[in-house]
């Protein structure tokens, strides 16, 4: 289960990455189930890319360098909670393949959260004392 919960942490960490980046800057031609991004205000694009572009690293960083582990199944929640508010934004708008999407990315991101907060947590790195 730690391997598979490395491959999803990474995996997702790119991804998370990737998608808050392209909130910044919109490209043209997105493909249909991408055209919603044109859709949404400035101020959700800054909120909902920041907070991927974080989630994403947190789900990388902190567990990598197991300095602050306990920050990535925190990490994984939070983009949970935004998955499941970017669901309730397709959902008036009739986009069921991305809700589905959207809740599936939630349910595996809240698996990652339980098995780095309780069933294979990282621990933090080793103090040394120096003298």
């Amino acid at each position: 289960m730690h391997r598979l919960a490395w491959v999803v942490q990474v995996g997702l960490g790119i991804y998370f990455v990737a998608i808050g980046l392209m909130h910044f800057s919109v490209p043209e031609g997105l493909p249909d189930q991408m055209a919603w991004m044109y859709d949404l205000p400035t101020w959700l694009h800054v909120a909902s890319g920041t907070a991927e572009i974080l989630g994403g690293l947190g789900l990388v960083l902190p567990a990598a360098t197991r300095v602050r582990p306990h920050l990535t199944p925190l990490a994984a929640a939070g983009l949970a909670i935004v998955m499941v508010l970017a669901a309730l934004w397709h959902v008036p708008r009739g986009e069921i393949p991305n809700v589905a999407v959207t809740l599936v990315l939630a349910v595996v991101l809240t698996w990652l959260a339980w098995v780095r907060w309780s069933s294979r947590p990282i621990a933090p790195r080793q103090r040394h004392n120096v003298g």
